[in-house]
């Protein structure tokens, strides 16, 4: 579990012990990892392994990858740890940028192959993979994000089909805007998002991991989600960039902190 910390991660840890799994829970910070599995261990009697890794750097990725594939037999992987810079890709800092696919694509791809490696052979196990609502058009604004999440779902739904026949589940779900730290630490502030727009996380994660129980390749949480989803399949190009960019456009950058 990725990304275990907080947000949906925080949300998939305690659906998953509460359902009678031991746990590996993966972020960068161990005092936040720690709360969390002491809750668990607490909560649901689950054994929760605490690994401390930032995956944007490359021994600490190996190290996660190495214990997906030891002789511990890890049969449901979650991929949820990711995140986004909102504004005009030519003013933001590169480095974020290419963080986002370090960690969003590389991170993602490394441990995805390190748990089918493990689970094709022995023909069982479930690998999740979080995409997001913006895998399914560009998103002038968020250019870099967008494009990392459509690769999480194409890569997702191509894999979901190599294996299918192995009895391996691999499931994308593609949440849209959820309750959680995401949207501050992206540094925007969504106060004019209308409420119907927003997901609970509890939600989102029941129908993901419900999704992945039925080994459905894509999960798309919520009505107002499925709408946005199915939409640009049937619109110009130029419309859902359009439209995009009007939706990016209603996140606006937190006011900068009174002085004085």
């Amino acid at each position: 579990m990725t990304g275990a910390s907080s947000g949906l991660g925080e949300h998939f840890a305690r659906a998953l012990a509460a359902s009678g799994h031991d746990l590996v829970l993966v972020a960068r910070s161990r005092g936040a990892l720690e709360r969390v599995g002491r809750e668990l261990e607490q909560a649901h009697g689950a054994t929760c392994e605490v690994l401390v890794a930032d995956l944007a750097d490359a021994a600490e990725l190996d190290t996660v990858a190495g214990r997906i594939g030891s002789g511990t037999a890890v049969d449901t992987v979650v991929n949820n740890a990711g995140f986004g810079h909102y504004g005009a890709f030519s003013d933001l800092p590169l480095a974020g940028e290419t963080g986002q696919i370090a960690v969003n694509v590389v991170a993602l791809v490394t441990l995805s192959h390190a748990a089918l490696r493990s689970m094709v052979p022995r023909r069982s196990g479930r690998l999740l993979n979080v995409a997001s609502i913006g895998a399914f058009a560009p998103a002038p604004g968020g250019a870099t994000y967008s494009a990392t999440k459509a690769f999480v779902l194409s890569f997702t739904e191509a894999l979901h089909d190599e294996v299918k026949s192995s009895g391996v589940h691999v499931t994308a779900v593609c949440p849209g805007f959820t309750r959680t730290e995401f949207q501050q630490r992206a540094g925007v502030s969504t106060t004019s998002m209308p409420a119907a727009a927003w997901s609970d996380p509890a939600e989102v994660v029941a129908a993901a991991l419900a999704a992945l129980d039925r080994n459905r390749a894509v999960c798309v949480p919520g009505m107002v989600n499925k709408v946005m989803a199915v939409s640009p399949r049937f619109g110009p190009r130029g419309l859902v960039r359009r439209i995009s960019a009007g939706v990016m456009n209603r996140l606006e950058a937190p006011p900068p902190p009174a002085s004085g």
